[in-house]
């Protein structure tokens, strides 16, 4: 298997497409607007993933919309998430490794959500150490965070740290993906918001909030200890 077809215009290879594959598929997770579960998706999974190579490593591929789905919350209200295709979601698993690991080279080492081998548990132990040191806390949660993201606010933010102008523009193809709700009306964008259940989505939030929150602290002086955020869309 060739690394990457140099008669391509984006260096993405087939490597890259099986690896975020399986990334994905670990994952499992709903079909998208094609209606397409990974029942149906595995007896064409070569032609579907050459497919997906080809568009991606010539610049050609365009994802299509998401599909909203509402969850049901403790509180009786609904969170909406926004569910890319199966094979939508391979592509965007496809940046995501590609950037995530030069991004995690900037973040605070007091943030914990959405990034890899941190989780709650981690967030905790941290927060008790921290009791004994601090008699404070702050208690936060954005509420609507991932569905008011500003576009040109977070895509200055990708520029600082990403040159390639293949991956700033898929994560804009991205960021402009229509939202078909229940009816199959479309809802475009409006310069804001990145569906809370794409697989690029969260490393794009901590991205966002590593400037607005983290650096503004920075920039206060404030010695704020440890973040696990709650992203709210209620």
């Amino acid at each position: 298997m060739n690394l990457w077809n140099e008669t391509k215009s984006v260096p993405i290879s087939r490597a890259m497409i099986w690896a975020a594959y399986k990334r994905v598929k670990s994952n499992k997770g709903c079909a998208g607007i094609d209606d397409i579960d990974w029942e149906e998706f595995e007896p064409s999974r070569s032609e579907y993933l050459y497919k997906l190579w080809n568009r991606m490593s010539s610049g050609s591929y365009f994802p299509p919309a998401v599909k909203e789905v509402e969850i049901p919350k403790i509180d009786g209200k609904k969170r909406k998430l926004g569910i890319p295709t199966i094979l939508d979601r391979i592509g965007q698993q496809v940046i995501k490794t590609y950037l995530e690991p030069r991004f995690e080279s900037i973040f605070s080492n007091n943030s914990y959500a959405y990034r890899p081998n941190r989780d709650a548990h981690d967030a905790l132990q941290e927060v008790q150490q921290n009791c004994w040191r601090n008699d404070w806390v702050i208690d936060l949660d954005i509420k609507g965070f991932f569905d008011n993201i500003n576009h040109k606010q977070l895509m200055l933010a990708v520029g600082i740290h990403v040159s390639e102008k293949w991956a700033c523009m898929y994560i804009e193809r991205w960021l402009q993906m229509p939202i078909q709700k229940k009816s199959g009306e479309l809802v475009h964008k409006q310069g804001k918001g990145t569906p809370q259940g794409g697989v690029i989505s969260p490393l794009l939030a901590n991205l966002f909030l590593h400037y607005a929150f983290d650096k503004w602290l920075e920039n206060k002086s404030i010695k704020a200890r440890t973040y696990l955020f709650g992203y709210s869309n209620a």
